[in-house]
């Protein structure tokens, strides 16, 4: 099949396919500063050998099963071998929109609020969206600030909520079965022709906080762990 490059990312490139879908290819690049791994960082701080291929081996995972949930995604199929996703293609809400479920304050969350909160308090699925925007911080930005800005309807917050609530469990619950706890987790979400929300990106170690008997589990450990 015909593929064109169309979008160099941080961590994955984007092909144009010929049947009208697109392509993922995984990199093994990672975001960070000083050559520590970090999730919330804007940029690519380090190289892991083989992160491509366990990031795309747990989006595959996850994709399966919440396809099978009837929840809806942009997956169609990968090949392992070549460290390539087949996806929909969807559009991004405005200029990119990153949607957090916190299970525990950490991070940012506790940065914010740390006066009304103790780490790692309870938090019951608590959603956030902020914008991809490199330059202010990826700042947050509410409900009513969507709409009004013409991002996305109300329904198509409602939507993306839900969906966030529902797969966070679904990942919650598989991490809890092999002694694991979710904290917190990041995804991206886009729309098809129709309006319609799917999750689209990747669901990968580097994407959530999770912990082990109170101590935190690097990205590839988590990987090792879970598929072990």
């Amino acid at each position: 099949m015909e593929t064109k490059l169309v979008y160099t990312g941080k961590t994955k490139n984007v092909y144009a396919l010929d049947n009208g879908n697109y392509l993922l290819k995984f990199k093994d690049d990672c975001t960070g500063k000083d050559g520590v791994f970090d999730p919330g960082e804007n940029s690519v701080g380090l190289t892991i050998e083989g992160v491509g291929d366990v990031n795309l081996r747990m989006s595959i995972y996850f994709f399966e099963k919440i396809n099978a949930a009837g929840i809806r995604t942009h997956y169609v199929s990968a090949d392992l071998g070549d460290t390539t996703m087949e996806v929909l293609p969807a559009k991004v809400f405005g200029k990119g929109l990153e949607v957090i479920c916190r299970h525990k304050a950490v991070g940012s969350f506790l940065r914010r609020y740390g006066e009304y909160i103790e780490e790692g308090a309870d938090l019951p699925a608590y959603v956030e969206t902020t914008f991809k925007n490199d330059e202010k911080g990826d700042p947050l930005v509410t409900k009513d600030a969507l709409v009004a800005l013409g991002v996305m309807t109300e329904a198509q917050y409602d939507d993306i909520k839900d969906m966030t609530q529902k797969i966070t469990q679904i990942v919650a619950d598989d991490l809890k079965a092999k002694g694991l706890v979710l904290y917190d987790i990041k995804f991206e979400y886009g729309y098809d022709a129709d309006g319609r929300v799917m999750l689209i990106d990747e669901i990968a170690s580097g994407n959530m906080r999770v912990y082990k008997d109170g101590q935190y589990i690097d990205p590839m450990t988590l990987s090792k762990l879970f598929f072990a």
